[in-house]
C-alpha cells in the first residue's frame, strides 16, 4: 500500500521539523508562557495594541497637565472670591442692622414731631421733595439750624440740633435736613427760601 503522506513527511523529518517550530512559538490567545510575552509580540503577525478603557493614560502630556492646574487654580481663586465678597456683605448687613438700631434708640422719645401742625417744611432729600410737618416756632427753628431733620425707616423726625448731629455720627444717610446756622436770611443753597411755602 502507499504510505500516507504524513507517513511520508515523517520518514522524510520535515514533520518532526515543523512540530518543533510549533513549540517554539509563542500560543495564539493563550496565556504567556513562564518567561512571559516579549513586550512587542504579535497575534496574527500584527503588533498588539493596548486599548484604553475610557481613562486617559497616565503620563499626559505636559499642557494637558498645565491646563489641568490652570483650571484647578483658577476654580479656587473664583471660589475665595465669591467667599470674600459673602463675608463683605453680611459684614455690611451687619453693620447695617447695628446703625438702624443705634438710631432707633436714640430718636426713641425724643422726636419733636407733633400730631396737630398746621405747616409743612419742604426739603429735597434723596434726591426727591420730601416734607416734614410743622408748627410756626419748628419752622423758625428749622430754618435757622436749631433743629434738624432725621429720616429713620421712611418716616422724617424732627430732633435737636445735637441729635441731628449724633446721627449724622451713626450715619450720614440717616440726616435728611439740617441748616447751618448763620445762612442769608434763611435762604438755601438752593437760592430758594427756606420758609417758602409750596
Amino acid at each position: 500500500m502507499a504510505e500516507s503522506l504524513r507517513d511520508q513527511l515523517l520518514k522524510s523529518g520535515i514533520v518532526k521539523q515543523v512540530h518543533e517550530e510549533k513549540r517554539s512559538a509563542p500560543p495564539k490567545g493563550g496565556k504567556p508562557s513562564k518567561g512571559g510575552r516579549p513586550p512587542h509580540a504579535q497575534q496574527g503577525g500584527k503588533p498588539v495594541q493596548h486599548k484604553p478603557h475610557g481613562k486617559p493614560p497616565r503620563g499626559g502630556s505636559q499642557e494637558d497637565i498645565d491646563l489641568a492646574k490652570a483650571y484647578a487654580i483658577r476654580a479656587q481663586t473664583e471660589a475665595n472670591e465669591r467667599k470674600r465678597a459673602e463675608q463683605a456683605a453680611a459684614e455690611e448687613a451687619r453693620l447695617r442692622r447695628e446703625r438702624k438700631l443705634k438710631l432707633q434708640q436714640l430718636l426713641e422719645g425724643n422726636a419733636l414731631n407733633k400730631a396737630d401742625v398746621d405747616q409743612v417744611r419742604h426739603f429735597e432729600y434723596g434726591g426727591k421733595i420730601r416734607r416734614v410737618h410743622v408748627d410756626g416756632e419748628q419752622l423758625a427753628a428749622l430754618n435757622r439750624g436749631e433743629l434738624g431733620v432725621v429720616q429713620q425707616q421712611g418716616r422724617y423726625f424732627l430732633v435737636t440740633r445735637e441729635l441731628a448731629e449724633q446721627a449724622r455720627g451713626i450715619d450720614a444717610h440717616a440726616l435728611a435736613l439740617l441748616v447751618e446756622p448763620g445762612s442769608e436770611a434763611g435762604v438755601g443753597e438752593d437760592g430758594v427760601p427756606d420758609d417758602l411755602m409750596w
